[in-house]
């Protein structure tokens, strides 16, 4: 039999009628508000827990490997600068001594 809010009324009322006003209601408020199918077991937290933990997992090999690429990609970047920056010095040096030269 599926728990309704009828149902549930009428279990507090016949309750009431045995036990007197007060039990009922602190047994009632121990009930979940709804059906038991809808209240998490151990095991829904278990299974929940290996789920985060995998996705845990799996999410710290993704940023291991964003960190490698990146980590690749900014030293090509910063030898390609270098290179860049050494070769401006080496021209702005050969005009320099081609003007003394003169």
């Amino acid at each position: 039999m599926a728990i309704s809010e009828e149902t549930r009324h009428r279990l507090y009322g016949r309750l009431e009628e045995v036990l007197g006003p007060e039990e009922p209601t602190t047994l009632m408020e121990h009930l979940p508000p709804v059906g038991w199918a809808d209240v998490a077991t151990k095991r829904d937290l278990d299974v929940l827990e290996e789920r985060i933990d995998s996705l845990g997992e799996r999410l710290s090999h993704d940023m291991g490997s964003l960190e490698s690429r990146l980590d690749g990609r900014l030293d090509r970047e910063l030898r390609l600068q270098t290179w860049r920056i050494v070769t401006a010095m080496i021209a702005v040096a050969s005009l320099v001594v081609a003007g003394l030269r003169f």
